[in-house]
């Protein structure tokens, strides 16, 4: 008879195994990209058997999805947290660039994904089309808020600034990674980010 405890121990560990799986994943999927990446390769860094795996995760389209959600929890409940402490809509974009930057792993993930993602056959295509509509409309609605507060630079129209500031923030990912072997040098996301909302959106009075 299995005990109560048991039982217990038994999902934590199932839990455990599962947490290391997804890290695992976001790692290899970051290294190589989802197509090159397998399965086997995932449960071989995991030290589980492929079957092992497949009890969690019962496809490799599965294992990106859940890949995805927790990316979008972690970065999603950050940026919440200081929007509920009443930071202000870019000054929070510009906190998830920098706890970003000390996870080079996580942007390594996005860009990677990002990227073959543009293929409308990849599982992961619907995702990232919904993710950027998303993304580009907080943004709009954020400038647009400024806009009405007479803050946004003379010129500057909410729906462009908000493509532009989205472009930005994947454009420093990239520059970011490729200089991954000179950390001296390494751009700093955080500080570029910030000057160019500044250049879109006027201080406070």
């Amino acid at each position: 008879m299995t005990t109560t405890t048991g039982a217990r121990g038994s999902y934590a560990k199932g839990r455990a195994t599962r947490e290391e799986i997804l890290d695992s994943a976001m790692q290899l999927f970051g290294e190589v990209g989802y197509n090159t990446a397998s399965l086997r390769e995932v449960s071989a860094r995991v030290g589980i058997s492929h079957p092992g795996l497949l009890h969690h995760f019962p496809s490799k389209a599965a294992l990106l999805e859940a890949v995805l959600v927790r990316r979008d929890e972690i970065d999603g409940a950050a940026l919440q947290a200081d929007l509920d402490a009443g930071m202000d809509f870019f000054d929070a974009l510009v906190r998830i660039v920098e706890r970003n930057a000390a996870r080079p792993g996580i942007v390594e993930l996005f860009a990677t994904l990002s990227a073959e993602a543009t293929s409308a056959e990849h599982p992961a295509h619907r995702y990232f089309q919904d993710r950027y509509r998303a993304i580009v409309a907080n943004a709009v609605g954020a400038f647009e808020q400024r806009r009405d507060e007479g803050r946004l630079q003379e010129g500057v129209e909410p729906a462009t600034a908000a493509r532009l500031l989205v472009a930005v923030m994947d454009g420093l990912q990239v520059q970011f990674l490729l200089e991954s072997d000179t950390p001296q040098t390494r751009v700093d996301m955080a500080a570029a980010l910030r000057q160019q909302i500044t250049a879109l959106v006027r201080p406070k009075p």
